[in-house]
């Protein structure tokens, strides 16, 4: 099986498992997956959060999600144990689709790493 095929498999894996648990079987998208990676990086997954605070926790994930990548690094939490991250390395320029592949890589990497799928 291609590197290609694999990613496909493994995000449609992470999809479903994810739109079942979370959505009530509607399909989530990847901006909804970075989200939910957002509120597990804090901690506080009963809150409500304000729009500009899903903001944050979009940036949370992001910069999670491309730590392993060298484009990140966690640097500190702040008094309200909000993680914080530093940038290492700018990200290239990415086409629309290139940015799609590459946070989908990063979060089928996330959930294999905590055994979320296999």
């Amino acid at each position: 099986m291609s590197r290609d095929e694999q990613l496909k498999q493994r995000w449609d894996l992470v999809v479903q498992k994810l739109s079942a648990q979370f959505a009530e079987g509607d399909t989530l998208d990847l901006d909804a997956i970075i989200y939910l990676i957002g509120v597990q990086e804090l901690g506080q997954p009963h809150s409500k959060f304000k729009k500009d605070h899903k903001l944050d926790l979009m940036h949370i994930a992001i910069c999670r999600l491309l730590e392993p990548y060298g484009y990140y690094e966690f640097d500190f939490y702040d008094e309200d144990k909000w993680p914080h991250y530093k940038i290492k390395e700018q990200l290239p320029p990415l086409k629309a689709g290139e940015q799609s592949i590459l946070m989908k890589e990063a979060i089928v990497n996330y959930f294999l790493e905590s055994e979320y799928i296999e």
